[in-house]
């Protein structure tokens, strides 16, 4: 019981830290002005969260034309720690290799989770129709997700299911991610 208290800290803990850097990288990737005075309220948050990491890498990382090296490598590292730790904790009987490989598909299930809380967010609050700092951000973090579904779906009486339809998507990957985290686990074992 207490490796499964240790494991859902730490989960919540990279997660958070982890989706913060993502979407910092994300938001860079954009061009969404980070600044509180540009009337975004979550910049400054992840600033405050993901600062202390994404800094010192940033010094050694160049940014390459709108990839945010620094924030990529720091969630990387993030999630190689946890699985690091939770190897160690269950005594390191498998070879290395398997944290590498949770590693790397626990950063994809944290990049896909935040996204469809993105999504489910931004269809909730479009239903409302409340203009304000948050929804305008998020239309630019979720529009150009939508777009290429929007393309080929179209409105159905005047309800846009492109969320829908990109939620279903998302749900898709991240099972076709976990039988490929279960084949390449049984391979490197």
């Amino acid at each position: 019981m207490l490796y499964q208290i240790i494991s859902l800290v730490l989960d919540v803990a990279a997660g958070v830290v982890c989706g913060a850097c993502l979407l910092r990288l994300y938001m860079q990737q954009q061009r969404i002005p980070m600044s509180a005075r540009t009337g975004n309220p979550i910049g400054p948050f992840l600033f405050a969260l993901t600062d202390w990491l994404v800094l010192p890498m940033r010094r050694v990382l160049p940014q390459m034309a709108s990839l945010d090296l620094a924030s990529l490598l720091a969630a990387l590292l993030l999630q190689l720690t946890q699985y690091l730790l939770l190897w160690l904790l269950q005594g390191a009987t498998q070879g290395l290799g398997v944290v590498a490989v949770l590693a790397l598909f626990g950063l994809l299930r944290v990049a896909v989770s935040g996204l469809t809380g993105l999504v489910m967010i931004y269809a909730l609050l479009s239903w409302v129709q409340a203009r304000s700092p948050v929804s305008d951000l998020l239309d630019r973090l979720v529009a150009p997700l939508l777009s290429p579904i929007r393309r080929h779906l179209p409105l159905m009486g005047g309800v846009d299911l492109s969320p829908l339809a990109l939620l279903l998507l998302l749900q898709v990957v991240s099972l076709i991610t976990g039988g490929l985290q279960s084949m390449a686990l049984m391979a490197v074992a």
